[in-house]
């Protein structure tokens, strides 16, 4: 490689941040969905992504 490109892999300017304490969890571990929930889960996403989402038919200016 040619000494004048530069490196891909020192692309970022700064360091990836820790992840956040809060990302681990602490205590017990959390129940299992019962059956029935993972159903009703599972038909609340279908119809969520069925429905479409209302949009407004003015432009933005006179949205305001």
């Amino acid at each position: 490689m040619s000494s004048t490109q530069p490196d891909v892999d020192r692309a970022l300017a700064y360091p990836e941040p820790p992840a956040s304490p809060l990302w681990h969890r602490r205590g017990p571990k959390a129940r299992p969905l019962t059956p029935a929930q993972q159903r009703r889960n599972r038909e609340l996403l279908d119809l969520a992504q069925r429905t479409p989402r209302p949009h407004s038919t003015k432009p933005l200016a006179e949205a305001r």
